[in-house]
């Protein structure tokens, strides 16, 4: 049902990582399972993280997650612009998923804001035809105060779509009640008055000591506090940025480890998600200038830069130790890290950095040239060739997407795919990826979310390790992911004051 009037819902934290994506989700999911059709919007979004939707559209993982909850496809408009660090203040901007060039924060701000906002107007409007809610997410915070006039995340955008707004506190870090405080003091009183509840997000304790310090906080702001959100280590959701990454805690331990380099400029982190489902698996993150140690296979994953990661790890050493480790033990790239594996990346017209080309660390005999064609955002699918560590993968059709400016052409080394849909090493190549006995790497971001794929390849290491194989049995993934989003709802439900909710939003959640 489409209502006369599209409802719009913001949720804004007192600072980055508060739990406003989680909690969005959580609404998504709540109102859709009412019967409401709902949409997910993030007007401005910075984040490595990010997917290809079905039009070949650019948008952050994020909303990707909140659409999924909300049980509809996602679309560009939910995420009109996204910002893709690249080097120190350049960002990539992807307008309705789409590159707009590279810029740094001056030219964005005085250069280029009128057309980023004109974009995050058409595609509010254009959500609000189809759509009875639009739950909005925020930036950061909304009170910082040097950026209230150049605001394209938060307050502005809750005034362009006249949203009720839900102030979301993390009290794990500690001083919740005078960040909640300090926000409002900090808002002018147009935006103050927008807030109509607040959420204490990832507490811990007993909340019998919490309650006074509620009840002065509500009688300071003049806003109730709608509910208090345990924290919950069980819930295994794709993260925002990087920065949750020091925050994560994957399982570390286990009989199988895989060893994920945190490159610099780490991007599509979540590829490597699905790994941790496997019995037996363990993940471990290696910084640059860690020893890598004794782990079972490297993946390398993607880069908002490869070129000045591969720089970072040849100057660490980290390069020299994963080319020497390549003859024991299975070495994966994806995107990024595919084209350091290669032997040369050629920069010549400096698209990628302000380095220029470099060698690469010769595992794979490929060369990855920037500047030859327009970045590739697509939905793809493929074949596995069915050769080395993946012999036994072959006929399976695995999806995934692309996102890559680089393209690569192989020399005296096997495919890894056979492209049925999307660009893979260069256009009309109709081959993605390269591999040799043990090393391989692919275009494809999520190619782990294939079971079977995903499933050899654990395979393979518990063979190589005197363990049986599992086979294909059941893709403990993608239940549990599910499993998480459905928990995720019930707790925000069970821990939220509905009756208050639905009075200060005037909306009926019934």
């Amino acid at each position: 049902m489409v209502s006369a009037e599209t409802k719009c819902i913001m949720v804004q934290g007192t600072a980055s990582n508060a739990g406003k994506s989680v909690v969005v989700a959580a609404l998504c999911r709540m109102f859709s399972q009412r019967g409401y059709r709902v949409a997910p919007f993030k007007s401005q979004n910075m984040s490595l993280n990010s997917f290809t939707t079905s039009e070949n559209r650019e948008i952050a993982m994020a909303q990707v997650l909140q659409a999924d909850a909300a049980g509809v496809e996602p679309h560009h408009h939910m995420n009109p612009v996204l910002l893709k660090p690249k080097e120190d203040f350049t960002s990539q901007v992807i307008v309705h998923g789409q590159p707009a060039g590279d810029m740094n924060f001056y030219h964005y701000q005085h250069n280029f804001r009128d057309q980023a906002l004109k974009a995050i107007k058409e595609s509010l409007d254009a959500l609000k035809k189809d759509y009875d809610v639009i739950i909005m997410e925020g930036a950061g915070s909304p009170a910082e105060i040097n950026m209230l006039d150049v605001d394209l995340a938060n307050m502005q955008i809750a005034r362009l779509a006249d949203a009720d707004v839900i102030l979301v506190a993390d009290i794990d870090k500690g001083g919740v009640f005078a960040s909640i405080a300090g926000t409002f003091q900090l808002l002018p009183p147009e935006d103050r008055q927008r807030i109509k509840g607040i959420v204490i997000n990832k507490f811990r304790g007993n909340l019998d000591i919490l309650m006074p310090g509620i009840r002065q906080i509500e009688e300071i702001v003049g806003v109730p506090v709608l509910g208090v959100l345990p924290f919950d280590p069980g819930l295994r959701l794709p993260e925002e940025d990087s920065a949750s990454l020091s925050e994560r805690k994957y399982r570390s331990h286990g009989q199988i480890t895989v060893g994920v380099l945190r490159l610099p400029r780490i991007s599509n982190f979540t590829d490597i998600d699905p790994l941790e489902y496997e019995p037996d698996v363990g993940v471990r993150l290696i910084e640059i200038g860690e020893d890598i140690g004794d782990v079972d296979a490297l993946i390398i994953p993607g880069t908002r830069n490869s070129i000045s990661d591969l720089v970072a790890l040849t100057e660490s050493g980290l390069a020299d130790e994963i080319a020497s480790l390549s003859q024991e033990i299975p070495v994966f790239g994806i995107c990024g890290g595919y084209q350091m594996l290669g032997r040369k990346i050629i920069d010549r017209t400096l698209k990628e950095s302000n380095i220029g080309s470099v060698e690469g660390m010769g595992i794979l005999d490929v060369k990855t040239s920037f500047g030859e064609v327009e970045k590739i955002i697509s939905q793809s699918q493929g074949t596995p060739v069915g050769q080395g560590i993946f012999s036994r993968t072959t006929g399976e059709v695995l999806n995934g997407y692309e996102l890559h400016e680089g393209i690569s052409r192989l020399g005296d080394c096997k495919p890894l795919l056979r492209v049925i849909k999307g660009c893979g090493n260069y256009p009309k190549s109709g081959f993605d990826g390269a591999q040799n006995d043990l090393t391989a790497g692919t275009y494809f971001h999520g190619i782990f979310h294939n079971f079977q794929f995903r499933r050899s390849f654990t395979d393979y290491l518990r063979i190589g390790n005197g363990l049986e194989p599992l086979g294909y049995q059941k893709d403990d993934f993608k239940d549990l992911r599910e499993f998480s989003m459905e928990r995720l709802a019930n707790l925000v439900e069970d821990n939220l004051n509905m009756d208050e909710l639905q009075r200060v939003l005037h909306f009926d959640l019934i």
